[in-house]
């Protein structure tokens, strides 16, 4: 159950951040076994002063065109199948034509009871996990 929050810059057109988290879901899909139902994000957008972003840190970035996905998810997935997630993502974004090294990703993990969808409960209480 992820739910995924693309933090980014004031000006990156809604397309692109549509096509970014499409392929990110795909990427979830695909590496950590992620329900294809499962299609949550928010679009949270900054002015470029509020972005504050080091340009080298473990690479060379434009800050001023930095995109941080921050991945909530349920618990549980192997270092490989993380270490997959992120290549799986930055290879995507080449064919989109967004540069990879202007990206951040941070994955959340949590488990069934720090979710709710509806009025019945948690996650883990509806599917008696």
């Amino acid at each position: 159950m992820p739910f995924n929050k693309l933090h980014v810059p004031a000006d990156l057109p809604a397309k692109t951040c549509h096509a970014i988290n499409d392929l990110l879901h795909e990427s979830l899909v695909e590496t950590c076994g992620v329900n294809p139902d499962d299609f949550f994000c928010l679009v949270s957008r900054y002015a470029p002063d509020d972005m504050i972003l080091h340009p080298t840190f473990l690479g060379n970035r434009d800050t001023s065109a930095t995109v941080v996905i921050e991945i909530a998810l349920l618990g549980g997935r192997s270092d490989e199948q993380k270490e997959a997630l992120y290549k799986n993502v930055r290879k995507r974004m080449e064919e989109i034509e967004f540069d990879p090294d202007n990206s951040i990703i941070f994955l959340l993990e949590n488990n069934p009871v720090d979710w709710s969808f509806s009025a019945a409960g948690s996650v883990k209480t509806v599917l008696g996990l």
